[in-house]
């Protein structure tokens, strides 16, 4: 008789776990790679789409560009799985021709430039004009820009096309990985800074000068994609067409950023 209540109990245990189990299973949690350019706005469409859908994002970061481990192209070319990929156009069509990553469908999803800043309660230098720029970095004391595609643009473009690249090279700064230009200038480290705006705009102590003029502007295009390996197809997909509704728009143009022209998914 004991027995057999104990096989009973057993079989109960054993059917509330297996119950746990597959209610576990069936919460979708996506894993989202994401460029620092999206900081600023992800919390805020995270929070929305869970509400709304009950899937729970697993948020990590990197620059889209760079050699650091923390950077984009770095992670995917090591093999890290993730669901959906928001990064730089140009990056990840390096990682598809590349092989390392295959889309389903992809979506453009803001429009990023690069912005001028310096420490809060400095004096505000002059960034309005081409000439302007290049007084003020050969002004400057020190200079830093990230490692992503902004970084790469001013240290491989715009530097040689002011006519000062040897001349700021020794006061010059790399910042790697998941730390922002913002960083530097609050701790000074640095005291004029480059990045994209939203990545400025994300750091307390920093002031913003404003964003480069239109003839050394460089404006990126970011891109989300659903990875051809997402555990859940169907959920990836979802998310990465909810970055196009009136409430992922109005985080992504408040953190700094520009919507595309025209936003179609791209099969």
């Amino acid at each position: 008789m004991l027995s057999r209540k104990l096989n009973k109990i057993v079989l109960a245990v054993c059917g509330a776990c297996a119950f746990a189990s597959a209610s576990a299973a069936r919460a979708d949690e996506l894993k989202v790679l994401t460029t620092g350019i999206m900081k600023g706005s992800f919390a805020h469409i995270a929070a929305q789409f869970e509400r709304e859908t009950g899937h729970t994002l697993s948020m990590s970061w990197g620059p889209s560009s760079g050699n650091s481990p923390e950077a984009s192209q770095v992670r995917i070319k090591s093999g890290e799985q993730v669901d959906v990929l928001i990064m730089v156009d140009k990056g990840m069509d390096e990682l598809v021709r590349g092989g390392y990553f295959v889309p389903l469908n992809r979506r453009d999803v803001a429009i990023s430039k690069i912005g001028v800043a310096v420490k809060t309660g400095h004096p505000l230098p002059d960034i309005s004009s081409v000439d302007a720029v290049r007084k003020t970095m050969l002004a400057a004391s020190s200079i830093a820009y990230s490692e992503g595609a902004s970084g790469s643009y001013i240290a491989n473009v715009m530097l040689k096309k002011l006519g000062i690249a040897d001349q700021v090279a020794s006061k010059s700064k790399v910042i790697l990985g998941r730390k922002f230009v913002g960083e530097a200038l609050a701790s000074g480290e640095a005291e004029l800074g480059l990045q994209q705006l939203s990545e400025l705009r994300l750091e307390p102590g920093v002031s913003v000068v404003g964003p480069l003029p239109d003839e050394l502007q460089k404006a990126s295009l970011v891109t989300a994609a659903v990875s051809s390996k997402a555990k859940n197809i169907p959920a990836a997909q979802q998310f990465v067409a909810f970055l196009a509704t009136p409430y992922a728009t109005d985080a992504i143009r408040n953190s700094g950023l520009e919507l595309p022209a025209h936003n179609p998914a791209i099969k």
